[in-house]
């Protein structure tokens, strides 16, 4: 069995980017390891929702373990680095803050969680972060540098499947299931995710979605219950996150599989 270590920005990025994966590669006997740039300081946050005297980042670290027992990862670490907020916002240029991080360093933090654990797989975002927030955007420069540093050979970029969220939400808006006007424009938006043509990695994780939406759920501070994400039937939610993508470093562009440890012994 092999070890993976998944690496994001926010604690309830790893439910909503991989935790079909996570929960996959852990039924199948993998170790699996959650790291964080941050611990989500500048989520937002329901008023009253927080107990008197508790900070944001205790309630989303909290909530992270409980996220890590339902996928079954056996540790969680975070790189000590806050929250930069969206792009374009103050708290960008807080020196605290992730984005301002000195991407060598960083690295060095991540490159030493890899070293402890022997891991044969990272995952981490794509170039574009997803999305384009700049905690995203930082832990695809600062992953991709910790795997230079450990040695670790099998990268995978975790993106979305534009050409398939296209699709579903066409089929959607086409059956009156959702108004046209409350989804984003993935057709436009050359920042949000990737075209299927580049996705070398398709993980199919239709028999974990249970321990998915399990997890996004305990994720209470950032994902209510009325969100979109926990209000969709459990056919929408299969036909959206039935698939987790993910485009491998270093491998041809017409390379296509559909696990990341594929090849390993």
């Amino acid at each position: 069995m092999a070890t993976l270590v998944s690496f994001h920005a926010h604690p309830d990025d790893e439910s909503i980017a991989s935790g079909g994966t996570l929960a996959k590669a852990a039924a199948q006997g993998h170790r699996t390891v959650l790291v964080f740039g941050t611990r989500g300081e500048q989520g937002e946050v329901a008023e009253g929702f927080l107990d008197p005297g508790e900070a944001l980042w205790e309630r989303r670290v909290a909530e992270v373990h409980r996220s890590a027992g339902i996928l079954g990862v056996q540790r969680v670490e975070f790189l000590g680095y806050e929250d930069s907020g969206m792009m374009g916002t103050p708290e960008n240029d807080r020196p605290e803050s992730f984005w301002q991080a000195d991407v060598e360093e960083a690295a060095g933090r991540l490159a030493a969680i890899l070293r402890q654990e022997d891991a044969q797989v990272l995952t981490i975002y794509d170039s574009d972060g997803g999305y384009g927030h700049p905690d995203h955007l930082q832990v695809h420069r600062v992953g991709q540098r910790a795997a230079e540093l450990a040695g670790t050979q099998r990268v995978f970029e975790g993106t979305m499947n534009r050409d398939h969220l296209r699709r579903v939400i066409d089929a959607a808006v086409k059956a009156g299931a959702i108004p046209a006007e409350s989804m984003p424009d993935v057709r436009e938006d050359s920042t949000f995710g990737r075209p299927e043509s580049v996705i070398t990695t398709t993980v199919e994780v239709t028999h974990y979605l249970e321990a998915k939406r399990a997890s996004m759920r305990a994720h209470a501070s950032q994902i209510r219950e009325d969100s979109f994400f926990l209000q969709m039937s459990d056919d929408a939610f299969a036909a959206a996150f039935g698939m987790e993508w993910f485009i491998r470093q270093g491998v041809p562009s017409d390379h296509r599989d559909d696990d990341l440890f594929a090849g390993l012994d």
